[in-house]
């Protein structure tokens, strides 16, 4: 079976109950550094913007609405259309709270770095592609001070789940033209996301230069793979030409028929993987229960069916990328969904830490 259609719209509720240190300053008590919310900026003019409870205003005549205490700073979601629809359905099924596993934790903590993970307490992160908030929900309960960033609905999901408050604070806004004048975070803090929009590059460095001086990127991406699933891209042929209702229906329907032949040919399955377009997480993440096994083989497979973009690069292009626009400090290794990269960006801290 798939996540139920009680998932949606009754999860939020029930996660904020269930959230450890939800409604508190995050990280009190860990660390005597905070670094404030940078303030919100218009991203034509990167003027500060005048609030109010109905819409964020800049001094040059342009007004972005607030709803639901979300500020929105794009009219639509664009190409990511498609991973809005799949967080309102799937809002809980990556959450560490939910799975009972630190599988979000140990993935932000090695994109993160041993130094980083302890140093997050009071630190001001940038988290962009936030989704539905399962690494949200990791950075806030480190301690960290986090501006969560999505293109899609999905912002409005990640709002019900983590409140925006003093430590918190979600809007919808495109990477390429965020609402902050630039260099304020001192981490930039984006996965799951590069591979997926239109250039790559040019997200990296919008990414970049929102980091402080002495501040950090960090990101991962997909990588080159020799063998891909034919079946999975031809059918995203056709998946990609749906609206995402739509496309919801027949991937839960696909996950449905598939799903149980990877279930009798487990033995087999890495062989079997590479004609299914069902993503399963046998292999993966074993010790999934079986019912969130099926919720992750359903929003996986809705995933990699709709993605718009799907980019690769080397650990190497990477790294050639960071180092053109001046950064230091690099580690780019394979690792998770592809390559995990961070870099620094020269300077010395405005803060004391």
């Amino acid at each position: 079976m798939t996540a139920s259609d009680a998932d949606h719209g009754a999860a939020p509720s029930a996660l904020r109950a269930a959230l450890p240190g939800n409604g508190r300053e995050s990280g009190a008590g860990q660390s005597g550094h905070y670094s404030p919310l940078v303030p919100w900026a218009c991203p034509n003019h990167l003027l500060p913007l005048e609030t109010d409870d109905s819409a964020l205003a800049c001094p040059l005549g342009e007004s972005f609405p607030v709803r639901g205490g979300v500020p929105r700073f794009v009219g639509n979601a664009g190409y990511a259309e498609a991973f809005g629809a799949q967080w309102l359905k799937y809002p809980l099924t990556q959450l560490d709270s939910h799975t009972g596993l630190p599988i979000s934790e140990e993935r932000a903590r090695r994109s993160l770095g041993d130094e980083l993970w302890h140093s997050l307490a009071g630190k001001s992160v940038l988290e962009c592609g936030c989704g539905a908030g399962r690494f949200t929900e990791v950075l806030l309960n480190r301690g960290a001070r986090v501006t969560s960033i999505d293109l899609s609905e999905a912002a409005a999901v990640n709002a019900a789940a983590f409140p925006p408050g003093p430590s918190h604070r979600v809007a919808q806004a495109d990477v390429l033209r965020l609402p902050f004048a630039p260099r304020g975070f001192d981490i930039v803090f984006c996965l799951g996301v590069v591979q997926h929009t239109p250039s790559p590059e040019a997200t990296m460095h919008a990414l970049y230069d929102h980091v402080a001086p002495a501040g950090w990127l960090v990101i991962d991406h997909y990588h080159h793979v020799i063998l891909t699933r034919v079946t999975q891209q031809l059918l995203r042929l056709v998946f990609l030409r749906m609206n995402p209702d739509t496309s919801l229906r027949w991937s839960q329907a696909l996950v449905r028929t598939m799903l149980p032949l990877h279930k009798r040919l487990r033995r087999h399955e890495r062989l079997f993987a590479r004609v299914s377009p069902v993503v399963s997480n046998y292999q993966s993440y074993p010790a999934l229960e079986a019912r969130l096994k099926d919720e992750w083989a359903a929003l996986d497979t809705h995933d990699a069916l709709t993605d718009r973009y799907k980019h690769r690069r080397s650990a190497g292009s990477l790294r050639r990328t960071l180092e053109s626009f001046g950064a230091c400090d690099i580690v780019a290794v394979r690792g998770g969904n592809g390559v995990e990269a961070r870099a620094r960006r020269p300077g010395i801290s405005r803060r004391l830490s």
